[in-house]
C-alpha cells in the first residue's frame, strides 16, 4: 500500500478489516514517522563515554595481541634456523 502496489481497499480485504481502519493505520504510521523525524537531529549520533572507553580498551587489546603474534613469529623463526 505504501509503495503503491495495492490499494487501501485491497489491503483492507486482505486483512479482513474496513477501509477506514487501513486509512487510520496509515495516518498513525505517517504521523509517527514525521514525529520521529522532527525529534531527530541531523548527522551521526555521538558516542557515549562508555562506548569511547570500551573502544580504547579493545584497541589496546588488539595492539597487545598483535605484539604477541609478532613475538611468537620471531621466536619460531629463530628456533627453526637455530
Amino acid at each position: 500500500m505504501l509503495c503503491g502496489r495495492i490499494t487501501r481497499a485491497q489491503a483492507a480485504a486482505e486483512a479482513g478489516v474496513g477501509r477506514s481502519v487501513v486509512s487510520w493505520l496509515g495516518a498513525v504510521a505517517r504521523d509517527g514517522a514525521l514525529a520521529a523525524l522532527r525529534s531527530s537531529r541531523p548527522g551521526r549520533a555521538r558516542k557515549l563515554p562508555a562506548e569511547v572507553s570500551e573502544v580504547a580498551v579493545l584497541r589496546a587489546e588488539v595492539e597487545r595481541l598483535q605484539a604477541a603474534v609478532v613475538e611468537l613469529v620471531v621466536l619460531r623463526g629463530k628456533s627453526r634456523w637455530g
